[in-house]
């Protein structure tokens, strides 16, 4: 038996013992009393309503008034000696099936009888086991007397008290056998959590099956889609730290090389081998080393930076990065072909210097890594949004990892040639600004052609401006 049955158990046990010992000591201590209690209240009620009757009323209706309210009604002249009352009473009484050994009114209750108190008794019949409860109380110059008999209840209440400790005891063993089933029910499916739990804090990302209908499967549930989620978040992870492993290594050996270059023609130009290019060479492996430090410090610095928004014209922009790019397209015998789909202004909310930065980032990569002899744009304005689609040919097509360009420290190439050498930051700065800017984005590979992709929610100024056109 599990620990939780047990604690179940003992507690319910705990519990019952409680409750029969409290009923037993309130049917010893408590109950007598009030049952005493309760017949003097009712017998004070009826003696009461009788007080106030005449004689000549009240004497046809004893035997009523007997039959309704299961009492003895007994009287006697007040005007008798003390002796004389109380053998007439208990006379009566006895013609009337009560025979006390035990009754008796003293001259000082008489007396406060004559001057029209009320006395109340109660005579104990020890032989009968029995007491008789009498309320005497004067009417026309008689006493009546109201009497119930009351059974002493020790001996009643020992036998209720046995009776219900058997009872309790009964209740008792049928509760533990079944607090025993259902806690077996409970602790099982409990028992599978804990080991599904166990499991995942050993990275091995297992599920429970668990149907019971109630919390607990809701429970296994939850258990269930955490489970997945870190399983998710374990790959990425792992992924990230692979990534990392491999931009160590490509950015020392990026790193190491021009600084050996640099070691190198340093000491040629001290030992007098210059020819006057040596400065060239060091100045500009010095300057790739600071590009790519710049580009390490960019991605780092807009994890925290505040980005500035406005309203800004996305055709302009994009009409104006084009131009930038036109004469280096050119250079590479690249054809750069547009399709603006935009009939009129698109104005976005966005940081205008980073938004630049996804669009140079986005045709710096069209016009490296293309393997055709064209790279095509398009932009066009969607219900609520305005969308960027860039273009080009790749003999990667087929190759897997395309998910993974936007991570940091991820190449396509890891062979790192000169042709695909890069850091892998470039769409990571990308992503960033583009999900600080609410945009969604990503990349599309077919038939030898990859596509990125990115929209922007469209400003209320982008809509006055078209209502102004219509207007116009």
């Amino acid at each position: 038996m599990s620990k939780l049955s047990r604690k179940l158990i003992l507690r319910i046990a705990l519990v019952i013992c409680a409750v029969c010992a409290l009923s037993m000591v309130a049917n010893t201590f408590l109950l007598p009393d009030y049952f005493l209690y309760q017949k003097k209240l009712k017998l004070g009620e009826l003696t009461s309503q009788l007080a106030v009757m005449d004689y000549r009323e009240l004497v046809p209706q004893i035997e009523h008034l007997e039959a309704e309210h299961q009492v003895i009604i007994v009287y006697a002249s007040l005007s008798d000696t003390t002796e004389g009352v109380n053998s007439w009473l208990k006379e009566r009484l006895n013609r009337k099936g009560i025979a006390l050994s035990k009754f008796w009114l003293t001259e000082e209750s008489i007396a406060k009888l004559r001057e029209g108190g009320r006395v109340n008794k109660i005579y104990n019949q020890s032989k009968l086991k029995s007491s008789y409860l009498v309320n005497f109380f004067p009417v026309d110059g008689n006493v009546f007397a109201v009497g119930e008999s009351i059974s002493h209840s020790s001996d009643t209440i020992g036998i209720v008290n046995r009776f219900n400790a058997y009872l309790w005891f009964g209740a008792l063993i049928l509760l533990i056998l079944l607090c025993a089933v259902y806690a077996a029910r409970i602790v099982k499916p409990l028992a599978r959590l804990n080991e599904t739990a166990e499991a995942i804090s050993n990275l091995s990302f297992t599920k429970a099956d668990i149907k019971t209908g109630d919390e607990i499967e809701s429970l296994a549930h939850s258990i269930n889609r955490m489970s997945d989620k870190l399983e998710d978040a374990h790959r990425a992870l792992e992924v990230k730290n692979a990534n990392l492993r491999t931009f160590i290594a490509d950015i020392s050996h990026e790193l190491k090389t021009p600084l050996s270059l640099i070691q190198v023609y340093a000491s040629g130009i001290k030992d007098g081998l210059d020819d006057g290019t040596y400065a060239d060479v060091i100045r500009k492996q010095s300057e790739e080393m600071a590009v790519m430090i710049d580009r390490l410090l960019e991605l780092s610095r807009l994890q925290t930076e505040l980005y500035r928004y406005e309203p800004i014209d996305f055709r302009q922009l994009l009409a104006e990065t084009l131009d930038a790019y036109r004469p280096a397209f050119r250079q590479q015998g690249l054809t750069l072909e547009v399709d603006d789909r935009l009939q009129t202004e698109a104005w976005v909310s966005a940081d205008r210097r980073k938004l630049e930065t996804v669009l140079h980032n986005f045709m710096t990569n069209a016009m490296k890594y293309t393997t055709g002899e064209r790279v095509g744009i398009t932009v066009e304005a969607q219900a609520d949004s305005v969308s960027f689609r860039i273009a080009n040919g790749t003999d990667m097509a087929e190759e897997a990892g395309w998910e993974s360009v936007w991570e940091p420290f991820y190449v396509m190439e890891s062979s790192r040639n000169k042709k695909f050498s890069g850091t892998g930051l470039g769409l990571s700065i990308a992503r960033t600004i583009l999900q600080n800017h609410q945009a969604s984005f990503g990349v599309h590979v077919w038939e030898g052609i990859v596509e990125f992709d990115f929209s922007l929610p469209l400003s209320r100024r982008c809509g006055l401006s078209e209502n102004a056109a219509r207007e116009a």
